[in-house]
Parts: structure tokens; sequence; C-alpha cells
């Protein structure tokens, strides 16, 4: 593989940021490159040829000096990949030119473009060396041949000087240039990153939200359900139409309470207006709410709330907590249930206690944790705080929260 391939492989492998390919050209080696180099090349040949033929500056070039004078534009075409060489390859022409005392001013454009080309492609000192050896060469060599000209020959020295530091400046300023699109670029993909963060958050953050609320409620609707059902079928002689009638109500509150919480959650998605017009966060002071809709499950549930203020972020995370908690233990406690929550302040954090005697409230150890015990986990951590939960050594199930009374997430 040729060092051109290989510096093509790396170059495609790692893509110059937008813009870079617009300041500095071609890629080196690359066709484009060779192309826009050789049409380079062809151009100056022919103004070369122009200034041999019309200035008088010197002998005028026989067939010697035409193919000095156009061989030396040849290995320009390669001018970008090899730099140096192509430098070195030019003035193998030009030198004998020049020393021929051919039309000065016809090679002076091809060999000012092997300057630059040296100056603009590598660091200042290689610029600085070049250039020492090629005015000391010029010189020495006028020094010793042609003393008359030892002027003419530090007014040409001025040029190269001139062109190699306008090919460091170009050099400069071209790394300057890519080094603010860089940082830009990396900016800007720092935007997309926090916006696509910021997406994923809020769409894990719905998640959760209809997790606990269609999981909720359709666990309560369908323990309602079943007991409707029992009373029906338990002495159809003596139908209890009470006790069916208040099933039924239950349900339908659930159904109205689920579609309500649903189409606050809802309009997050839809982006219906600012954060004011959805409606409070759930809070502590729903809890009794959820303690009730639980209730109506043929659950005892035992709700003790001391009097505990907490954040609107800690208060829906601990209500969402409690939600799930009542849920799971609704749907595995099985009959004659007792359930007890406890929210408490103790110093800066809030503790979050929900246990259940349920027989079946403990989980089968084969089987992997459903998404209520990792929203748990997930609504706690969102604030800062951290959730323990598992089966009891007296039989069902403990969830344990404590949460930060200074909320350190924005949950929403």
């Amino acid at each position: 593989m040729t060092r051109v391939q290989r510096d093509q492989e790396i170059h495609e492998s790692s893509p110059a940021p937008r813009g870079v390919l617009a300041l500095t050209g071609a890629v080196p080696g690359s066709r484009r490159a060779l192309r826009h180099d050789a049409l380079l090349a062809a151009g100056l040949a022919v103004l070369a040829a122009v200034l041999a033929a019309f200035v008088e500056d010197g002998r005028r070039p026989d067939l010697l000096g035409w193919g000095l004078l156009l061989c030396g534009h040849v290995p320009l075409v390669w001018r970008r990949s090899r730099p140096l060489p192509v430098l070195l390859a030019v003035l193998a022409f030009i030198g004998p030119y020049h020393g021929i005392d051919y039309t000065h001013l016809a090679a002076v454009p091809v060999g000012m473009v092997a300057l630059y080309t040296v100056a603009v492609s590598g660091r200042p000192r290689r610029a600085l060396i070049t250039g020492s050896i090629i005015v000391g060469v010029m010189v020495g060599g006028n020094v010793r041949v042609s003393p008359h000209q030892v002027a003419e020959v530090l007014r040409m020295s001025g040029w190269i000087v001139a062109v190699l530091l306008l090919g460091v400046y170009v050099r400069i300023h071209r790394q300057y240039v890519v080094s603010a699109l860089e940082r830009a670029e990396r900016a800007e993909r720092t935007r997309e990153e926090e916006a696509r963060r910021r997406v994923a958050e809020e769409r894990l953050r719905v998640a959760r939200d209809l997790h606990d609320l269609l999981a909720h409620s359709i666990t309560l609707v369908g323990v309602q359900t079943s007991v409707a059902a029992h009373v029906l079928a338990a002495d159809p002689e003596r139908l209890d139409r009470a006790a069916v009638a208040k099933a039924l109500d239950d349900i339908a509150d659930t159904c109205r309470s689920a579609r309500s919480e649903l189409r606050a959650t809802l309009e997050v998605l839809r982006d219906v207006g600012p954060d004011e017009t959805r409606g409070p966060l759930p809070g502590l002071d729903g809890l009794a709410d959820l303690a009730a809709a639980a209730r109506t499950s043929g659950a005892e549930v035992d709700l003790a709330l001391r009097e505990a203020q907490a954040p609107p972020a800690v208060g829906a995370a601990a209500y969402r907590i409690v939600q799930e908690a009542l849920t799971n233990a609704v749907r595995h406690g099985g009959p004659g249930l007792t359930i007890r929550v406890g929210i408490r302040s103790e110093g800066a954090a809030l503790r979050v206690t929900v246990t259940d005697d349920g027989a079946a409230a403990a989980p089968d150890p084969s089987h992997t944790p459903g998404f209520g015990l990792v929203g748990m986990r997930e609504r706690a951590r969102s604030v800062g705080g951290t959730l323990e939960a598992g089966p009891r050594e007296s039989g069902g199930f403990a969830v344990s929260a404590v949460l930060p009374l200074v909320s350190v997430g924005g949950l929403r």
C-alpha cells in the first residue's frame, strides 16, 4: 500500500469537520487534488512560456531551455502530498535554467509556488530551514560565479522570504479557523446530545407516569370487577343490588380519575401550553384518595401522614411510589389484605414506607422484576433519594424510600 493510499484511508476513517476542506483545499493525494494541481501546473507552464517568449530578462530559451523550463512544472502535480521532494525536483530543473542565464522571470512563478507549498504544509521551522538553505546556496553560488549579480540575488531573496512568510501565515490562519470550526461543531454536538438527553428523560418520565397511572387504575378496575362478579354469582336468589351498584360506581369513579390523570399526562406530549396550564403535580395531599381507592378493592389501608411537608417534586415522587406500592399490594396480596402506609419527616428527608401482610406479596425469585419496582427506584433517584423493596420475614412485602426534602431533580 502506498503512502498516498494510506493517507486517503486515514482521512476517510476520520472525516474532517465541515468547512475544513473548503479552507485547506482537496485532500492531499486524492484525485481531486491531483486534478487541481495538474491544472495549476499547466497554467503556470503557459505563463512561463509567454514570459520566456516576450520578456527580455536573459537569453531567449533554446531547446534545452524550453525543456528545463517546462519539465520544472511537472512535479507541481504532486505538490500537496510531497511538498519537499517536489521543491527539490523543481529546483533541479530551474537551477540549471537560471545558471545558463535563460529568461529568469519565466522560472520565478513555479519556484515561488513550490516554496509556498512547503511553507503552508509544514511547520514554520521547516520553512525557515528551507528558506535559509536556498538563500545561502543562491548567494554563495553567485558570489563565486557572478559577483556583479549579488544585489539581484539579494532582491530575489527578499521575495523568497516574503513567500515563505505568506505560507506560514496562511497555515497559522487555517489552523485557527479550523480550530474555531471544530470548537463550534463540538459545541453543536454537545447541544444536540443535551437535547437528545432531555428527550430521553422526558420519554422516561412519561413512561413512568403512564405505567403508574394505568397499572394502578387497571388493577383497581380488575379487583372491583371481580367483587361485582362475586356478588352476582354468590347467591343469585338473594342478589345484593346495593353491593353490585357500589362496585360499579367504584369502577366508574376509578375510570373517571384515570381518564383525568391520563389527559393531564398526554398534554405534556401534545405540548398544549406552559407547565402552569397542566395542573399541579400530585403530592402528599393526594395520598388519602389513593388509600380510599385501594379500599374499594377490599383491602384495609392504614394511612399515617404525620404533618409532613415536601417540595412539589419530592411530594410527586412520594405519591407515585405509594401509588405503585398500593397497586402491587392489591394485585398480589390476596384476600383479607392489610396495607400500612407511613409518611413522616426525618430531619432533612422524607421517609415513605408501605407494608402489607399479603400471603402472595413476595414475587417469585426466579422472575425478573417488572417495570413497577424499577419505576419506583427511578422516582426515588430522580429527587436524590433511595428506595428498598422486598419480601418481609413475617410475610408480605415492604417498600421503604428516603427522599431528601431538597429536590435535586427536575421531576415534573
